[in-house]
This record gives C-alpha cells, structure tokens and sequence, in this order.
C-alpha cells in the first residue's frame, strides 16, 4: 500500500486555512463596520448587512450534500447504517458479510482468509436466524426478490409484498401452506396494491408453484388480511403490454380511447382485465394501421387468441356505438 506524504508547507498552509476559517465562523460583527454578518449558504460567502462587505467568500459547507423535505428522506440518507428494509428477515438492522473473497482494495484474499471468511459466513448465518420464524422470512424474501426481479416490478412493490407476507406470519397463517405459493401470492398483491398489476400466468412462469395453487393463496390471504383490492384496472396494463409490442404513441392513445369507451359501458365488468386491454390494443393496432398479429399480442398479455378475437368484436362495437352517439 502506497503512502501519501505531504510537505511541512502544504501542512502549514492547510492548518492557516483551518484557522482562518474557524475565526470567520466564530465572527459576528463586520470589522468595518461592525454591523451583523450574514452567511450565503448558495454562494458560499459572508458579507456585512450594513456596509456589504464580504469578508469570506469561499464558506465551507459544513452540512451533507443533500437534501431531505420529510422525515423519511432524512432518515432514508442518514449515514449511520443501511436504510432499514421490509424484505429482510430482521428489517436490515443485522450485519452481513459479503460473499465476494475480496478486501477493501479489491485484491484477492489468500487460501487461509477465504476458508476463515467462510467460516464466519456459516456462523453469522446462524446468528442472523435463531428461530424458524426467521428462517422462513428470510426464504420468503428470497423469494419474492427474485420473483420481481424476474418480472420487472419496482422496489414499492416488493416492500409492499415483503409487508404483507410478514403480517400473514405474524397472524400465523403459513401452517399447512408453501412459502412459495404465499410468497407469490404476497407479490401478485402488492404489484396490484402498487397499480402495477401482471397477470397470474407471467407469475406462474417465474414462480416455483402452479397457478391454481397462487390463486387459492391469493384468495386466503385477501380473506384473512382484509387487503380490500380494487379489481384492476385494464388501463394499467396498457404501458406493460404495448412496450411489449413496440407500438407508436397514436395506437396507445387509440387504446387508452377504446378502453375508456368499454369501461363506460360496462364491458369490463366480470371479465380479465387483461384480456380487454390486449383486445383494445390489438384493435388500437388495427386501426393505426400497424403490423400487429393477435399471436404477437397473445405472447405478450398471455391471453389466448380467442378471447382476443372475441373481446376484439365486443370492444369495437361498443367504440363505434360511443362514436355514432356523439
């Protein structure tokens, strides 16, 4: 390790500094003038309110770099540890050891440093976890992580899975259920709690259990924690699906017309979601005259290309009448 030596003039120069500015921060009246001082946070000086004089003008800022408008930011940038998080086991408040063999620098670490470090992994493993209830939040989050990441979900909805799975702990409602099917079936509400909702076909491809199975998890767990959720809205999966599909803006705003002109009539109600709004974007496609295949639209909403044709029918009948009527 390479050591950086500095001369006895560049010390000197830098404890002069030091001082310099201590003794204008300690100051509160002009020398001038003796009038009070005012400190510009934005442009770094001190002037005199009286006379204008400046008498610093390279202030140190003292204080972070950022910002914070609420108590949760402040607390979210506080530099006294990691922020405290709803997908560990133990909320983030636990130490973790890193699974690279690797120091501070980067270098490599010998045979005896890598086999001492996996000795302490295996030991802060069980200390992090000293009950089964642990063990099972700690697998669960595992879980729903890889899950949504998986499916592209934002970080909102897997605090908000990681909450909800954590009260279906607490109430005591796993015995006799996978963690997988609850940890799934915690994600598929919280992405719907978040207005990011995914069909349960896309969770059953990046889920380790059926889709039969999530659906009486989801259903249990609406039951028991009272979750309230609105049904899903088929505007919501319009930006998945047409990112999906690459089409133009115009064949989205033609969706968004097509949609808007269902739900007014009520053709939503008892039916996918999801189904009606890949309808309205196969038909948007149509008529903005863009090569859309109703395989391509059934690959990227996961819905069956008879229920397209026939929720396509239904959709345009109902946007033509809305039209006439105007």
């Amino acid at each position: 390790m390479h050591e950086i030596r500095t001369s006895p003039s560049e010390t000197v120069d830098a404890r002069d500094a030091a001082e310099r500015q201590e003794s204008v921060d300690s100051r509160t009246e002009c020398p001038e003038c003796g009038g009070d001082l005012r400190r510009d946070g934005e442009r770094g000086e001190t002037a005199c309110r009286e006379c204008g004089l400046v008498v610093d003008e390279r202030t140190i800022d003292r204080g972070p770099e950022w910002r914070a408008f609420t108590s949760d930011e402040r607390e979210s940038r506080s530099r006294v540890g990691a922020p405290m998080s709803e997908l560990r086991h133990d909320n983030g408040l636990s130490t973790r050891i890193d699974w690279r063999n690797r120091d501070g620098y980067g270098k490599e670490l010998s045979a005896r440093k890598r086999k001492l470090f996996q000795r302490l992994r295996t030991w802060d493993e069980r200390f992090v976890t000293k009950d089964a209830q642990e063990r099972n939040l700690k697998q669960a989050f595992g879980e729903i992580d890889r899950m949504a990441s998986a499916l592209g979900l934002a970080e909102p909805c897997r605090e908000t899975a990681g909450v909800i799975y954590r009260q279906a702990v607490e109430r005591d409602l796993l015995p006799g259920r996978s963690i997988e099917g609850m940890a799934t079936a915690s994600l598929y509400a919280g992405a719907r709690k978040q207005g990011t909702p995914r069909t349960l076909v896309e969770f059953e491809t990046v889920s380790r259990v059926e889709k039969l199975r999530i659906q009486r998890a989801y259903r249990y767990l609406s039951q028991e924690l009272d979750l309230r959720l609105e049904p899903a809205d088929p505007l919501q999966y319009v930006p998945q699906f047409s990112s999906a599909l690459e089409l133009s803006d115009e064949a989205k705003q033609r969706t968004r017309e097509l949609l808007e002109a269902a739900k007014s009539d009520g053709l939503h109600s008892g039916r996918s979601p999801a189904s009606i709004a890949a309808a309205a974007l196969y038909a948007a496609g149509r008529l903005t005259n863009e090569e859309i295949t109703q395989d391509a639209v059934s690959d990227a909403a996961h819905v069956s290309c008879v229920t397209i044709r026939k929720r396509y029918t239904e959709i345009l009948d109902v946007y033509e009448a809305h039209r006439n009527g105007r």
